[in-house]
């Protein structure tokens, strides 16, 4: 009996699925929901049976059995270079029948071949969960996305392993959510490659606009890095709050907004706004390693985070780049604030991998000229084939052949006039000897032909010998980079199990920047001091959130004189309050340090699945309604402004809320779903 990998990863988690967790698994419903749901995960099925059934049919239709590269009617070099990897082996023509078998375009059948290839190739596993019900197809993109094109197969499988165990120890998971795990995994495991990603997404940056369906509108695309875009749509939000509601939508607000700021920018007479972003980032990234952050709950890699704070910082903070090892402005903030955007610096891309960019670009020329004039030579081979076949040259004059018994050429002692007349219509034979040229027979040109021929294979044959030296240079610096980073202060911070051990590995300069920028006050590109979160190792759970002055207050018996040197001070810590949760309030309103610990345990609205952040200002709800509860973290909960009303509004639904924080939702029909508050 054939054990798939989906079965042996669940092996591994048994312990995870069959362990209390603070999401409890929705199940089947009775009645239409339970027949939706059994429809639901049939799609599933039937969607994974169609993935292997493409790709068996792939099988069958090799790429072995089309012309070869250089033929004539053969598919070109551009069109095959740009073709996806796993359809390489597959005929170009097999698109074709998936469309007349389907009734779909043939750009949805690559796609859909692509897909399938991918998933059984690639993903095994995921395909086996897709198979079994743990997946639906609206799941299938995200892993396409992100884990699919992982080069290094034992890297993939592990992260897709990684990503469905966290699936399955979920109730209720949407592409969403498993998106943004996945990018944090891709980003933990494979961060050179997203750092090489990242600066080349940065380079990218730019406007363009597209007619809308709708005749005389337009859609205006910008593609900017993260903290722009939070940066510019919280600045335009501003704005049209600020501005009186007059019957335009919030969204038209800011388009009026953005047509003023750019295009009338001294007559809009509009208030100047301030930017708040939340930034979230553990300490090993803050000090040079690999570890992903959040701006404003969107997951970036360490070294936009470092960018950003530099930029707000003036750049007076230095820290390792993971991407060119060198010293590079950095930072940390729980909040940072700006009235223009935040600028990320484009010239921070590693010039290595520039040069090697180029190689490789200049390398692919090369090769494309080389291919393209193969081509030529082989399509002018076989039209001077044809016209030999057809007798066309038999025509010539009987003294302009070969002696018989003469292997050599002829001595070619005519003049001119007595050469036959050139026809223009025909195309040259050669670059050096065209058709018109009679000083030379036939034979002599075809033979210059063969030659020439020989040279461009030569050619090719050196630059392919070319590219393959470049790629292996690229991978040997891909290396040795690689390893140059693992050995420095950024590499030992990124390997480090915990905060503590980071701190030990960085440099002393790190930990002093560090230092001095947690113990920063508000003011300048900052509105709020930083703060330390305290964590769970474990759970990654929030469990204080703190400053380095009230670390340094915690740490010390209380007498004024005490500073707390473990060399000399002995005094007892007994009976001092410690870290912790803030306590209750006295009244509706949590206070200012309970309001942000429970907003920086929850950041997203906790309904199942919604990913919606909690507004500024708002939205923490009273579990138990107040005065009946206690205004207290273990009572409140955020949520988006939707969700909220449908707690108090929609009828049949309950809310549990553990000590833990895990929150449970019963609906009417008696399915259950849990989300516990996301890792710090």
């Amino acid at each position: 009996m054939r054990v798939t990998a989906f079965e042996r990863m669940i092996e591994c988690v048994d312990d995870v699925l069959t362990a209390p967790v603070g999401a409890p698994p929705v199940g089947l419903a009775s009645g239409p929901l339970g027949a939706v749901k059994t429809a639901w995960r049939e799609v599933s099925r039937q969607t994974a049976l169609q993935a292997r059934a493409v790709a068996a049919f792939a099988v069958s239709r090799p790429a072995s059995a089309d012309r070869a590269p250089g033929e004539p009617g053969a598919m070109s070099a551009e069109r095959w270079a740009s073709r996806s990897e796993v359809l390489r082996a597959v005929s170009e023509w097999a698109a074709q029948e998936l469309t007349v078998a389907l009734s779909i375009s043939e750009q949805a059948a690559e796609a859909l071949l692509e897909r399938s290839l991918t998933l059984v190739h690639r993903l095994p596993a995921t395909l086996d969960a897709l198979e079994a019900g743990l997946l639906h197809p609206g799941l299938l993109g995200c892993l396409l996305d992100k884990v699919a094109p992982i080069a290094d197969d034992g890297l993939r499988a592990e992260v897709e392993r990684v990503l469905l165990t966290w699936v399955a120890a979920r109730g209720v998971t949407t592409p969403a959510q498993l998106s943004d795990e996945a990018r944090r995994e891709v980003l933990r495991r494979n961060a050179r490659n997203a750092a090489d990603e990242l600066a080349r997404a940065v380079r990218r940056r730019g406007i363009e606009v597209r007619p809308d369906r709708v005749d005389g509108m337009s859609v205006l695309t910008a593609l900017l890095t993260t903290p722009e875009a939070r940066a510019l749509i919280q600045a335009l939000g501003a704005y049209a709050d600020a501005l009186p509601r007059d019957g335009r939508t919030r969204g038209q607000r800011m388009a009026d907004c953005l047509l003023d700021l750019v295009l009338r920018p001294g007559e809009s007479a509009l208030p100047p706004v301030q930017v708040t972003l939340t930034v979230l980032a553990p300490a090993g990234a803050l000090l040079g390693g690999d570890a992903p952050c959040e701006i404003d709950g969107q997951l970036v890699p360490a070294e936009m985070v470092r960018a950003l704070l530099a930029a707000l910082s003036g750049g007076q903070v230095t820290l390792t780049d993971r991407a060119a090892g060198a010293p590079c402005a950095d930072g940390t903030a729980t909040n940072a604030s700006s009235a223009n955007d935040p600028a990320v610096d484009e010239t921070a891309a590693d010039p290595i991998v520039a040069d090697e960019a180029a190689a490789d670009e200049a390398a692919s020329a090369e090769l494309r000229a080389l291919l393209a004039e193969q081509e030529d030579l082989a399509r002018w081979s076989a039209q001077f084939e044809d016209r030999i076949l057809a007798g066309e040259f038999d025509d010539e004059p009987c003294d302009d052949r070969p002696p018989e018994g003469c292997c050599g050429p002829p001595t070619d002692d005519r003049d001119d006039g007595d050469q036959p007349a050139s026809d223009s219509s025909e195309p040259a034979l050669t670059p050096a000897a065209p058709a018109g040229d009679v000083s030379e027979g036939w034979w002599v040109r075809a033979d210059r032909a063969v030659d020439d021929a020989g040279t461009a294979v030569l050619a090719a044959q050196q630059a392919l010998g070319r590219a393959r030296r470049v790629v292996r240079t690229a991978e040997a610096a891909a290396a040795a980079d690689e390893a140059a980073f693992q050995a420095s202060a950024g590499g030992r911070v990124s390997t480090a199990p915990d905060a503590l051990s980071a701190l030990r590995a960085a440099t002393d300069e790190a930990r002093d920047t560090l230092a001095a920028l947690l113990g920063a006050t508000g003011g300048g590109g900052l509105t709020d001091r930083p703060r330390i979160a305290l964590t769970s190792a474990v759970s990654g759970a929030l469990l204080c959130l703190t400053d380095l002055p009230a670390m340094r207050r915690t740490g010390t018996c209380g007498a004024p004189a005490c500073r707390r040197r473990p060399e000399t001070c002995d005094h007892d810590l007994t009976g001092r309050p410690g870290l912790g949760t803030p306590g209750p309030t006295d009244g509706y309103r949590p206070a200012a340090a309970l309001d942000r610990h429970v907003r920086a345990r929850d950041r997203r609205c906790r309904f199942p699945g919604c990913r919606r952040p909690v507004p500024h200002g708002g939205e923490l709800d009273h579990l138990i309604a107040w005065p009946h509860g206690d205004t207290c973290a273990a009572n409140l909960v955020g949520f988006c402004t939707r969700h909220h009303r449908g707690k108090h509004q929609a009828p049949g639904w309950t809310h549990e809320l553990a000590p833990d924080g895990t929150l449970t939702v019963t609906t009417p029909t008696g399915l259950t779903a849990g989300t516990s508050p996301p890792p710090c």
